[in-house]
């Protein structure tokens, strides 16, 4: 595939090396002599030094002949310009890098949409992603680059008396248009449907938003009395970490971070009034001690420093914290800590640059008419993402009247941009997304269906 890249920082460069490794025709613009002459010594790639927001150099490039145009520079508004001229110009499909949250910010004007760009990338919030995976529970997957936090997965088992039992599934009415997507039963596996009557002891998949799975407790488990607080420590306020109190809104979590920056402590008690700031040195132990960092559940070191990290994960691992992980920017780290997480007591670290590469990668490296978002609970369904094309036989229909495949449920709509758990009442236009858990043997049935 043709790829253009604009930016040759952390991110775009190991992106481009990774692209270029893969086999794919790419071409990266760089303004900086300094770095265009490092990456000419071990890059396979054609490199122009100049400024990636010129439609003259993105001509120059070809991004209107191109597969993917990825906007990675350091500037979100260098990178938004440049991917909307290139889809202007023809690019296939765009990507663009943003930091500021204003960016991601729907309430007022959707970015994203105004400037015509097909995926807005921030690799400190995917990052902090895969980080609330792990916190939440094993049986939890965000997915958040779909649903932006909106769409989430949980895993419960239907206790004696619950109100569920004995009723099919077109019957029950959950909070928050959840979707039941799997039911496992006596060691298998199957796609619920709407005439699945569920019983006691089953395992059933949850898709929703994180408040409505809270909130659905009570439906599966008669004296649920709501989960216990789960205590989180986050070393640093960076944007890994605000991205990660977002994504762990939820009343069942309890919250403080460790700052050493004053005035950045007042901008985040300003911000998130009801978050505790401790103002201090988080590497200290003597700060953690007086903390009681040992008895959170959960400690997260995201600062800026990968040796800070590192160091303070070992020390709130020794003082007793339950379970260590991190954030690290050097993605060579990321193999030594995984071989020795077992003796380091750090048990999971994600870096984000290799959590943006991976999510472009989804993209760029599927040569399937749909993204392979996550693999369910049993090897024969899947989560997929597919669009709703220009000739398919959904578009312009409710989702209640289309003749959806058996053993598939969708659990995520996307239109113009904006995400939600559908309903049945949801109108599927030309463009839209749409996340579906279906059985893998179907999905050439819904790919007809969507095309």
């Amino acid at each position: 595939m043709k790829i253009v890249i604009v930016g040759a920082g952390e991110v775009g460069s190991y992106l481009c090396e990774m692209l270029s490794l893969a086999d794919h025709d790419v071409t990266l613009i760089e303004r900086d002599q300094a770095i265009v002459n490092a990456l000419n010594e071990h890059l396979d790639a054609r490199i122009i030094r100049d400024h990636g927001g010129s439609t003259r150099v993105l001509l120059k490039a070809g991004v209107q002949n191109c597969d993917f145009f990825l906007a990675m520079t350091s500037s979100d508004e260098t990178n938004l310009v440049s991917a909307s001229l290139a889809k202007a110009l023809g690019a296939k499909k765009t990507f663009a890098r943003v930091h500021d949250s204003t960016f991601r910010d729907n309430t007022v004007l959707n970015y994203q949409q105004h400037f015509g760009i097909d995926h807005l990338v921030n690799p400190e919030a995917l990052a902090a992603v895969e980080l609330a995976k792990h916190i939440r529970n094993p049986g939890r997957v965000a997915v958040e680059d779909f649903g932006r936090g909106q769409i989430e997965v949980k895993s419960v088992e239907i206790q004696p008396g619950a109100r569920v039992i004995g009723s099919p599934l077109s019957k029950i009415k959950l909070p928050g248009n959840l979707r039941i997507g799997l039911i496992n039963r006596e060691e298998k596996t199957y796609v619920a449907n709407a005439r699945s009557i569920l019983q006691k002891g089953d395992h059933v998949t949850l898709f929703g938003h994180p408040d409505s799975l809270f909130e659905a407790n009570q439906y599966f488990d008669p004296n649920s009395k709501g989960s216990k607080k789960i205590t989180v420590t986050l070393l640093s306020g960076s944007e890994i970490a605000i991205s990660l109190v977002r994504l762990l809104s939820n009343p069942r979590f309890k919250i403080r971070i460790i700052e050493n920056d004053l005035s950045l402590c007042h901008t985040l008690t300003e911000g998130m009034p009801n978050l505790t700031i401790i103002n201090g040195d988080g590497t200290s132990r003597r700060i953690l001690e007086e903390e009681e960092v040992g008895g959170s559940d959960f400690f997260v070191a995201c600062s800026k420093d990968d040796e800070d990290n590192i160091m303070t994960c070992l020390q709130a691992h020794r003082l007793g914290a339950t379970h260590s992980m991190l954030a690290i920017n050097r993605a060579d780290y990321l193999e030594i800590l995984g071989s020795l997480n077992e003796s380091l007591g750090i048990e999971y670290a994600v870096s984000p640059r290799v959590a943006t590469s991976n999510e472009v990668m989804r993209y760029i490296g599927s040569k399937k008419p749909y993204i392979e978002i996550e693999t369910a609970s049993c090897e024969t369904s899947c989560i997929i993402e597919v669009n709703i094309g220009e000739k398919s036989q959904a578009a312009g229909l409710r989702v209640r009247d289309v003749s959806w495949p058996d053993e598939c449920v969708l659990v995520g709509h996307e239109h113009e941009y904006s995400p939600k758990t559908p309903t049945g009442d949801d109108v599927l236009r030309a463009g839209d997304s749409i996340i579906v858990i279906i059985s893998k043997p179907k999905i050439p049935e819904l790919i007809t269906l969507t095309k």
